[in-house]
């Protein structure tokens, strides 16, 4: 009897997902280096190896607009250790965020690679632009040795941004007036398989004419390249009202899975839009109730193909009422299903409200992800490194 017991117990141990996680290490601390605050965190792995770790460094507080830079972090081991705070992107006295990396390893120019830094300005608050009374528009700088020397920036807005254009697309129904803008947030993508190879997707959101009560001004959209970054489309807006902070993966044959935000708050579950030619337009759009969400941002990922599907990691906030219980999930069927759900980092408990809230995640190699996120009510972004089958 006691060895069916036992001999059951290996079959359990054998089926349960396991994971190995390392303890978190502090990559940007508010208070510290000049800034009282860090926020939205993105990160990529360059050409060679080393980790690049993204965030707004908030000069004055932890509000979303003001004195805002971008800032990074690099890494040689793995991020076991970070190197010192270099500052990418400053614009005066005014706002520059929402980093979204990319890095491309597909340009025939650049057989080493090239990185792709896109990220948002703006000139007034999120209210106020919603209102029509100021502009947030969309730059790219671009780096060919690993991070270390970058170009002068470039100024996509018009080809990315639909502003001050009081339309109505007839396909969907939403008006053209964009107002409010943001990247991401978190990594963007490359397509990696025909027949999109090579193309660069930004996932993103905006608002369309007045503000709406219930957030039904906001919708998520996406952009991209072709061409390495030398013109950019715009992809059809996703037609759910409220659709919000979005990251994007690369499906098979050519699709595209686009997780959104709720920002109507209606429905505690990520928004799913499904692209069956690369994220250009939308033929399904639902909630996935299997992922619980509290309003807030969350982050997709390929890490492996397996019987010719892709394997997605995805990463959020799971919980329904706080931005706590960081959870990172794995896809083997192009996210049918989730079948390796790993806690990351529990957040608060009863007595304390210990946030855990923005987060991306990384390949390091394989069955090994690296996810960096705000901790302990936004006072810092840590990084950990989690291995996985």
């Amino acid at each position: 009897m006691v060895q069916y017991i036992i001999c059951f117990w290996i079959v359990i141990m054998l089926w349960l997902p396991t994971v190995a996680q390392t303890a978190s290490v502090p990559v940007f601390t508010s208070g510290s280096q000049g800034y009282k605050s860090y926020r939205i965190p993105a990160i990529v792995k360059a050409p060679n190896g080393d980790l690049l770790a993204f965030a707004e460094g908030r000069a004055d507080g932890s509000d979303d607009f003001g004195n805002i830079d971008i800032v990074f972090k690099r890494s040689h081991n793995q991020g076991k250790t970070w190197g010192p705070l270099i500052v990418l992107v400053d614009y005066n006295n005014l706002q520059a965020g929402n980093p979204a990396p990319v890095v491309d390893l597909l340009d025939p120019n650049f057989p080493k690679g090239r990185i792709f830094l896109f990220y948002n300005t703006g000139n007034r608050t999120e209210s106020e632009v919603r209102k029509g009374n100021g502009l947030r528009e969309v730059w790219y700088k671009t780096s060919t040795d690993g991070g270390h020397v970058w170009s002068t920036p470039l100024n996509i807005t018009l080809q990315v941004h639909r502003p001050n254009q009081p339309a109505i697309n007839p396909a969907y129904n939403f008006k053209e007036d964009w107002r409010s803008y943001a990247n991401t947030p978190g990594h963007g993508l490359q397509f990696n398989l025909p027949p999109y190879k090579g193309r660069m997707y930004i996932a993103a959101n905006h608002s369309a004419g007045n503000p709406d009560s219930h957030s039904e001004d906001y919708a998520a959209h996406g952009f991209y390249s072709d061409d390495h970054g030398a013109s950019f489309k715009i992809s059809a807006v996703v037609p759910m009202p409220g659709s919000n902070e979005s990251t994007a993966a690369e499906l098979s044959n050519g699709a595209l899975l686009l997780n959104c935000r709720n920002q109507k708050g209606d429905i505690k579950a990520r928004i799913i839009a499904l692209s069956k030619n690369g994220g250009e337009l939308w033929d399904t759009v639902f909630f996935d109730h299997r992922l619980p969400d509290p309003v807030c941002e969350g982050s997709i990922l390929n890490v492996g193909v397996q019987n010719r599907r892709n394997i997605l990691a995805f990463c959020n906030a799971a919980d329904t009422v706080n931005r706590n219980k960081l959870t990172l999930r794995i896809s083997y069927d192009e996210g049918l299903s989730w079948s390796g759900t790993y806690l990351v980092d529990e957040g608060h408990d009863a007595a304390s409200s210990d946030y855990t809230a923005y987060s991306d995640v990384v390949k390091i190699e394989s069955h090994k992800i690296g996810v960096i996120y705000e901790k302990a009510d936004y006072s810092t972004i840590v990084f950990t490194r989690i291995t996985w089958k």
